[in-house]
């Protein structure tokens, strides 16, 4: 009887190239293909470089990656309080059904609450109801009444380039 080991453990920067090859996956996935514009060189710098903006979990099965979980610290105002937004969950297609996913989530979750965290926040595409039905399943609960908001490439450099007329900025 062949046995599976499994593993979820902290990426390293030598998990870059794989990463970026799961990210790869994940926007074919999503239809997003076109954004994915991640590198192993931008991996390395943004998560284990000297800022590191984000943090990643990576789930091994016989020592090869099939899924990953990229999140970062947020902060609510509201409550006072630390939390981490998960901005990517993802397990191979060919692994999933396997208790990866939940495991992953599972692992996000201990992390969260050993350092004080109040939430795990995330989004998630309307149409994946799959994956919608999996979070609830988990007890989390769709903010129906927030609309995500975002500025990106050129709309970012306008922003960025307003001048703040009457404002000191130090």
């Amino acid at each position: 009887m062949n046995s599976i080991l499994t593993r979820i453990r902290p990426a390293r920067s030598d998990d870059a190239d794989a990463i970026v090859n799961l990210i790869h996956e994940l926007a074919v996935y999503e239809k997003l293909e076109q954004d994915a514009k991640a590198t192993p060189e931008s991996i390395r710098l943004h998560l284990f470089g000297p800022r590191p903006y984000a943090e990643a979990l990576i789930v091994d099965v016989d020592d090869a990656p099939v899924g990953f979980a990229l999140f970062f610290h947020n902060y609510s105002t509201f409550r006072g309080q630390p939390g981490l937004y998960l901005e990517d969950l993802f397990v191979k297609p060919e692994f999933r059904g396997r208790g990866l996913g939940k495991a992953l989530l599972t692992s996000l979750a201990k992390i969260a609450v050993e350092r004080g965290c109040g939430r795990v926040e995330w989004s998630v595409l309307d149409w994946n109801a799959p994956s919608i039905a999996f979070y609830k399943s988990l007890g989390a609960t769709p903010m129906d009444e927030w609309t995500i908001m975002r500025v990106s490439e050129e709309a970012l450099a306008r922003l960025a380039s307003l001048p703040l007329e009457g404002t000191i900025v130090r």
